[in-house]
């Protein structure tokens, strides 16, 4: 009988990690790390693109890590993206595979893929942003049939501040979707875009009224991206933005997350446009 991680909560304190085994380690960036993960016998993830769970290492504490993988890939087995930047993400970079480390989740609400059927998606991630949206695109081009045209924006600060350069290679190799990258300071060799992200907006050309675009990314970017995908006609309520950074207990009790009267945690960490444009706390 297979036991979803979060029925885990149900059984016992909310608080209770479930044991997860590293089985493979691979550094991407200076500080970025990928992690694959393996549940005890009969446990599967079963989240959502866009989810989170909390991520616990015996004697140091716990934090909040976006999924990913998508869930077609998931089942018993699920990937981390962690960038260290503080105690917990630093002894996370420390273990090696066989080490076990304690995970809760997954929480929140993730990207709503069913509304996403028959529409034209475009995705835009700068920096780090680019782990939780990689779910997304995953579980997009695994059911490509079901969805209309893609097209992924991505933005480092330099090329060697790519995550996940084998997708990057296997995505702009395929004919079924589009893919643009730019850097913000490009090294020797480096012939592609220089610039900010909304420099690749100009390259496509989607009818507005089709079009479904999820943004995830750092807070500065969200502001100017926000800008052209509206004076591009996008719908507000068609535009989804990740708010994986506001992410601190995960289940609503620290008031961390709280954006006025949204506790992001439960409510997102995914969330349209179209709920937050009037929340300072959101994009400032």
């Amino acid at each position: 009988m297979t036991t979803l991680l979060r029925e885990t909560l149900d059984h016992s304190s909310i608080y209770m990690p479930t044991p997860a085994r590293i089985v493979a380690v691979e550094q991407f960036t200076e500080l970025e790390k990928w992690f694959h993960l393996e549940l005890p016998s009969g446990f599967t993830i079963a989240h959502q693109p866009g989810q989170f769970v909390e991520v616990s290492v015996l004697g140091i504490g716990e934090a909040p890590i976006s999924i990913c993988s998508s869930p077609a890939r998931s089942n018993g087995a699920f990937e981390l993206c962690v960038r260290r930047v503080g105690k917990l993400t630093e002894a996370l970079h420390r273990l090696e595979p066989g080490s076990m480390i304690g995970v809760r989740g997954p929480f929140g609400h993730g990207f709503p893929i069913d509304r996403f059927q028959g529409k034209d998606i475009v995705f835009v991630a700068g920096g780090l942003g680019l782990a939780p949206l990689r779910s997304l695109i995953t579980e997009v081009l695994d059911e490509r049939g079901k969805y209309g045209r893609v097209a992924l924006l991505y933005g480092a600060r330099t090329p060697n501040d790519f995550l996940f350069p084998d997708d990057l290679k296997a995505w702009a190799e395929r004919g079924d979707i589009e893919c643009h990258v730019t850097v913000d300071r490009p090294t020797d060799g480096w012939d592609g875009n220089v610039g900010v992200i909304t420099t690749l907006l100009p390259k496509i050309d989607f009818p507005a009224r089709n079009t479904i675009a999820t943004v995830v990314g750092p807070p500065v970017m969200y502001k100017f991206v926000l800008q052209d995908l509206l004076a591009k006609g996008i719908a507000e309520g068609n535009i989804w933005l990740s708010f994986e950074r506001q992410m601190k207990c995960g289940v609503g009790k620290c008031g961390h997350c709280q954006m006025h009267h949204i506790y992001t945690c439960q409510t997102g960490p995914v969330l349209s446009y179209a709920e937050v444009k009037d929340l300072e706390e959101a994009l400032s």
